[in-house]
């Protein structure tokens, strides 16, 4: 029997997660330009929903290494500096999430494990905690990670996730809660700089679990 699939459609007649192929070509099919890509689980799907797409459509194919010229355009990540980085598992649904110092990968804060989230969650988190500790600190290092969609929800002092408060997670939904009212309340003066992993490998917070 084929393994359920659920798919995301991010350019289509109507956007969303679908848990069919049939209810996913009728959006898709004939449409100029459309993106879509189907997902192993209902939550990945739900969580790829709101990255860009471009961070999922074509990540299996094999993709030609920048040139030495390329790669300048980037320069070099800023070695004294914080990354952070969220994991999450998708067979026990456990998620966490750290926060290192770049040049040295020496670990600052680990939280977790905590049932029921998600890897943009966890970076989410990460990024917050990060910003506080350094605003009690006094301290004004960029912070770096390798999640666009993280970055985006603390700019806007908002997230957008499917996932439900549910009795189980209650404890991180709490957290989510105070790290918003963290944002809203609260001013900061570290830049919040994107990881370009293509280019730098992977984040030094990284938990090397893929």
């Amino acid at each position: 029997m084929a393994k359920k699939k659920y798919y995301v459609v991010w350019d289509g007649r109507e956007t969303g997660v679908y848990n069919s192929w049939e209810s996913c070509k009728k959006q898709v099919l004939g449409y100029p330009g459309a993106v879509y890509k189907s997902f192993d689980s209902e939550e990945l799907a739900n969580e790829a929903f709101y990255d860009d797409s471009k961070e999922h459509v074509g990540k299996n194919k094999k993709k030609p290494q920048l040139t030495e010229q390329q790669k300048k355009k980037y320069g070099e990540p800023i070695l004294e500096s914080i990354s952070v980085d969220g994991a999450s598992s998708s067979r026990g649904g456990m998620s966490e999430y750290r926060g290192v110092f770049t040049h040295n990968a020496k670990e600052i804060f680990r939280q977790g494990p905590f049932p029921e989230g998600t890897n943009n969650l966890m970076e989410f988190l990460a990024l917050v905690h990060a910003l506080s500790l350094c605003k009690r600190d006094g301290v004004t290092l960029p912070i770096y990670s390798d999640s666009r969609t993280a970055i985006l929800w603390v700019r806007k002092k908002e997230i957008k996730t499917t996932k439900k408060r549910t009795k189980n997670n209650e404890e991180l939904f709490d957290l989510i809660d105070r790290a918003l009212i963290w944002l809203k309340e609260n001013d900061y003066q570290n830049k919040i700089l994107k990881w370009e992993t293509k280019v730098w490998g992977e984040i030094p917070a990284d938990f090397n679990r893929k």
